[in-house]
């Protein structure tokens, strides 16, 4: 297990940018796998984005591609989701996720408590 602590939220008008970041404490996520998963209000938890440890990066959709860059940096412990030209549809928490191997079905076994993203229009 790793702990996972996300920052970087808040409230944003449409058309905006946030970068969220997320550290690890006591482990090193170089030995990880890392994601990014966000769930809207009455929604369930779904995938964003992950990076593999050696930098390969997957995302949802081609839609989210296109706005949303997940980055590592393994010096600082630290994962990012770059998301541009926010849409009031991203309103969610955001979950970061650690693991051996994340994929759309199959989170990682570690999670963050979540960083609030809103975004008025």
């Amino acid at each position: 297990q790793v702990q996972l602590v996300e920052s970087g939220g808040g409230l944003v008008q449409a058309g905006g940018s946030l970068r969220l970041s997320c550290t690890a404490s006591e482990r090193t996520i170089s030995s990880y796998a890392m994601g990014w998963f966000r769930q809207a209000p009455g929604k369930e938890r779904d995938f964003v984005a992950a990076i593999t440890r050696s930098g390969g990066s997957t995302y949802d959709a081609d839609s989210v591609k296109e706005r949303f860059t997940i980055s590592r940096d393994n010096a600082k412990n630290t994962v990012y989701l770059r998301i541009n030209n926010l849409k009031p549809e991203d309103t969610a928490v955001y979950y970061c996720n650690a693991g051996v191997l994340i994929s759309k079905k199959s989170p990682g076994g570690s999670w963050g408590q979540g960083t609030q993203v809103t975004v008025s229009s």
